[in-house]
């Protein structure tokens, strides 16, 4: 007797730092974070005393790019196996 990989009464639980509510958040939130790098990159070029902190303002926005793609993906790959069931 094969057992059933899938049952049809079993539902897959998503911990809440995984739902959709918490991704889209998530994806707000690091915006408004890169959007706050772009300006303290802009801050940085205008000042020359802070030219040499330009890198913390760069790193945010590539940090939080990296997440918000991650999460993208994560939401993509998510959607994508729902429907194709």
């Amino acid at each position: 007797m094969l057992i059933d990989k899938k049952p049809f009464f079993r539902k897959v639980i998503v911990p809440w730092y995984d739902s959709e509510t918490a991704c889209l958040t998530l994806i707000v939130f690091m915006f408004l974070v890169c959007l706050f790098g772009f300006a303290g990159i802009s801050a940085a070029r205008e000042n020359v005393e802070y030219n040499q902190y330009i890198w913390i303002a760069v790193l945010l926005v590539v940090l939080s790019g990296v997440v918000i793609i991650s999460t993208t993906i994560r939401l993509i790959k998510r959607f994508t196996s729902r429907h194709s069931k």
